[in-house]
């Protein structure tokens, strides 16, 4: 059985997140985050967060699912104390900054407020 281990409503996506999701980059703080970083955010509401992603997890975004390939150093104190993440579609199985969590190289969904974003451990 597939287990949740982080879950999370968006409540607002920034004007620019169009902009960074066509370079494979999806921004998410937690909804306290500084008004100088909602232009390019996706905020969100966390429901559930007993840990941060591993590489092997699946990040989810409603029925989009993506494989984990690197977590940088800081990435999972970042989403489990700020709600931040930076999801990158890019492939890479060594993160490029400190806050990175790399994931294959597709393309990323477009983002609503009311989605779900989900860490799914696969059993």
């Amino acid at each position: 059985m597939n287990e949740v281990v982080y879950s999370s409503t968006v409540t607002a996506v920034g004007a620019l997140v169009p902009d960074f999701r066509e370079q494979g980059i999806l921004v998410f703080f937690g909804e306290n985050a500084p008004e100088e970083l909602h232009e390019f955010s996706i905020l969100h509401r966390v429901d559930n967060h007993n840990r941060a992603p591993i590489v092997g997890d699946i990040i989810a975004i409603n029925d989009d699912e993506f494989t984990v390939l690197a977590v940088g150093s800081v990435a999972s104190e970042n989403l489990l104390n700020l709600g931040h993440l930076d999801l990158k579609a890019n492939g890479l199985t060594e993160a490029e900054l400190p806050g990175d969590v790399n994931v294959e190289l597709r393309e990323l969904p477009m983002i609503y407020v009311g989605d779900r974003l989900r860490v799914i451990v696969k059993n």
